[in-house]
């Protein structure tokens, strides 16, 4: 007969008999188990206070081992063990460890950073704060489901002069999302070779309030300067194509999950968030807060410019 494991409540009626001082034959005759099973539960999943059984607990313990049982082992190797310890106190990613050990100690067996990732977080969770972000509970990225941009043009098929920042007018675009919450977000458009940046507070993350913005900055910017604009593939760029035609734009679209292919502007949303931290609820903000944030953008000296501010350098463009 095929052994299984006691379910939530047979743990229940075992504690409630066992408590009354029920002989674990009579508890099995009831529950149509043996004695001995009996016995292994209760050493096995036996709560910390001596001579105590708590149903619940012993369930929690019991689904545990079973998961773990069906785990295979990580970093099998002592030494392999020993030499990842000593790079994560080091301060390395699992990553670099990898590659180091790799390139350096060819006697190890080969690991990949998944492997590193879950010994430390299934067996040396002590270990988690020399990791850089130090989450003790392990964030998985969740793939948002992709949408289909129509008319889309990847970034790569940017001509070099625009990859290379050699003629003005090429823009990049993102949304700084507010806190949760807030429906709001601030829409940033940056000129590649200037650094300079417009930004609008949009009421909602949705294709058409975000080309409504982006039509509002792009009237104020000379027509000479308005050659083309770089997106990422969220949903709210699906209108791009409007925006194209009413300004006479290119569009390009980075790699899915490649936000380092519009560098300028993810680099503007970190300084950005100097004054708008993650937590800031967008839809309470004033008018007059995105513009002094602008200003600040615009008037602060970038060493990528000799230091001029991107005003100065966007005004020098405006007036050849």
């Amino acid at each position: 007969m095929r052994y299984h494991q006691l379910n939530q409540e047979e743990r229940d009626r075992l504690a409630v008999m066992h408590s009354q001082g029920v002989s674990l034959r009579q508890i099995g005759n009831v529950l149509g188990r043996s004695a001995g099973t009996l016995s292994r539960e209760l050493k096995r999943n036996r709560s910390d206070v001596p001579g105590e059984y708590y149903p619940h607990s012993a369930q929690r313990k019991a689904t545990h081992r079973v998961q773990l049982s069906h785990r295979s082992p990580r970093l099998k190797s002592a030494a392999l063990r020993l030499a990842v310890e000593e790079g994560l106190r080091r301060c390395w990613s699992p990553e670099l460890i990898r590659g180091r050990l790799k390139r350096t100690r060819p006697d190890l067996p080969s690991i990949s950073v998944e492997s590193i990732y879950q010994w430390i977080y299934q067996e040396r969770k002590t270990l988690v704060r020399y990791l850089a972000c130090a989450h003790w509970h392990r964030h998985r990225y969740r793939y948002r489901r992709r949408w289909k941009i129509p008319g889309r043009v990847s970034v790569q098929e940017r001509p070099e002069e625009v990859q290379q920042r050699q003629e003005p007018g090429h823009w990049e675009t993102d949304q700084v999302v507010g806190g949760r919450g807030s429906g709001a977000t601030v829409q940033v458009m940056v000129e590649r070779q200037t650094r300079y940046t417009r930004l609008r507070l949009v009421p909602n993350k949705t294709a058409g309030a975000s080309r409504a913005a982006l039509t509002m900055m792009l009237d104020s910017i000379p027509s000479a300067l308005r050659r083309s604009m770089t997106y990422d593939n969220g949903c709210e760029n699906t209108e791009h194509q409007t925006l194209n035609e009413d300004f006479e734009l290119r569009s390009y679209f980075c790699e899915p999950y490649h936000s380092w292919e519009k560098g300028t502007v993810e680099n503007t949303n970190g300084l950005i968030r100097r004054h708008l931290p993650k937590r800031t609820r967008f839809d309470r903000l004033p008018p007059e807060t995105i513009r002094s944030v602008e200003n600040w953008l615009n008037n602060r000296p970038r060493k990528i410019l000799q230091y001029q501010t991107p005003r100065e350098a966007f005004e020098t463009l405006c007036c050849t």
